[in-house]
């Protein structure tokens, strides 16, 4: 099949390296002249373990294409994915200017039937206002040719984007007539041969679906965090509250791990829009009302763990930082607690140094020299008073703590992901906190 991706980041470009590795034909567009010149130079603007392979395998075979003119390519194919960026509003309402700026191109420039499938996170009601707004391009033209919207939301995993593409445990797709359904099956079916998971549905509830997922995963990291933060009051372990809970088949395992705090591109973004969205039709979301309050104040849990080691004063203090990026096998920073926490820090007058094996570069766009970048994760703790760990990244498991100890000025560490053995730590000399 012949389809085009409009919007070139994270969920755009991983997904037209995918549909072109199943033998589509796959043109990206992006208005960002620069980033698609570097994909013609063949390099890739994002982190995502494999991409890049499975980007210039693709390029190579002439399945994968990238241009800033959707124009070129709309004549020839069957379906468009709208991926492009809806970012917060400050109310936090989903932007959708450039969703809608797809439409209207759309709108303008379709000969034949095509179906235009918003791939973009987008509030409930966004199909019709793209209907709207291309029957509006439409009747401009005075033309009436036959289009589909549907909603296709992504559920990808930074770090795991291309597994979950290409042997995903579900696909949502909505839609409106069985042509539609036809086209998208035929997609989709070389991806699930064996166990066809596609969940066609009407589109309110498509997108509905991806905000309520994000939440409810959301929720449970934050239900974990308000437990463990209780756990430390009472004298409980939340790692064992984590087991007894986790074996009953009705909550599971997945997504109850104590920590500092949710980031990224994704929860944040939805949990907010979601609250929006509740507000918009006279409802207010209590429970994800919450979610975010907890979440927020999570953020700063790293940097009062250090603060009370110190007395209140961390003045003067080095402070090693072990993880930058909100999640391991993405060197994305979005809404990342780290940003918090080197915030916190440097507004109590600390020194601080940092490390993360993959989110240098996007550190020091952000925030500058601010911060001390480290060459490794034990250059970082060179003469540091303390260690907190943000990120918990493999190669952060199992560091040589002994090498450690003797580079360090201090003993105090922070460990912001619960990996580490506190009772080892404690008998190696090290004074050690944890979240719960």
């Amino acid at each position: 099949m012949n389809i085009a991706i409009v919007g070139i980041g994270y969920v755009g470009l991983v997904s037209g390296a995918c549909f072109s590795e199943m033998g589509n034909d796959v043109t990206c567009v992006d208005i960002d002249r620069g980033k698609i010149e570097r994909l013609l130079r063949g390099e890739i603007p994002i982190y995502e373990p494999g991409l890049e392979e499975l980007v210039r395998r693709n390029v190579e075979a002439g399945r994968l294409h990238f241009t800033t003119d959707l124009t070129e390519c709309l004549d020839a194919v069957e379906v468009v994915f709208s991926a492009v960026g809806t970012p917060p509003d400050e109310d936090g309402s989903a932007d959708l200017k450039h969703v809608l700026d797809v439409a209207r191109t759309f709108g303008r420039h379709i000969g034949k039937y095509t179906i235009l499938v918003t791939k973009s996170t987008v509030p409930v009601g966004t199909a019709q206002r793209i209907k709207d707004v291309i029957r509006e391009e439409l009747d401009k033209r005075g033309e009436r040719i036959d289009f589909e919207v549907a909603a296709n939301p992504e559920f990808l995993k930074e770090g795991a984007a291309i597994k979950d593409f290409m042997s995903p445990d579900r696909v949502v797709v909505g839609i409106e007539s069985d042509r539609a359904r036809k086209v998208l099956t035929k997609l989709y079916r070389p991806f699930l041969v064996n166990n066809f998971r596609v969940y066609f549905m009407d589109i309110p509830s498509a997108e509905m679906t991806k905000y309520a997922a994000n939440a409810m995963l959301a929720t449970r990291i934050s239900f974990m965090n308000d437990i463990a933060n209780l756990c430390e009051l009472v004298g409980a372990d939340v790692d064992n509250v984590r087991k007894g809970i986790g074996t009953d088949d009705r909550i599971g395992r997945r997504f109850l791990y104590a920590g500092c705090g949710y980031g990224g591109s994704c929860f944040p973004k939805d949990v907010k829009a979601l609250i929006h969205t509740g507000l918009e039709n006279g409802y207010r979301m209590r429970v994800v009302e919450a979610v975010e309050a907890v979440n927020e104040q999570q953020k700063y849990i790293v940097f009062e763990k250090l603060r009370r080691a110190f007395g209140g004063d961390l003045k003067g203090r080095r402070i090693a930082l072990w993880g930058l990026a909100f999640k391991p096998e993405t060197d994305d920073m979005r809404e990342a607690p780290a940003l918090v926490v080197i915030d916190e820090l440097l507004k109590a007058g600390a020194e601080v140094t940092v490390y993360d094996p993959a989110a240098m570069a996007e550190c020091r766009r952000r925030i500058g020299d601010a911060v001390s970048y480290a060459k490794d994760l034990y250059d970082a703790v060179v003469n540091a008073d303390a260690l907190a760990l943000v990120t918990e990244w493999k190669m952060f498991r199992m560091p040589s703590w002994p090498v450690i100890r003797k580079a360090m000025r201090g003993r105090i560490v922070v460990d912001g992901r619960n990996i580490y053995d506190g009772e080892e730590l404690k008998e190696m000399g090290f004074v050690y906190a944890r979240i719960g």
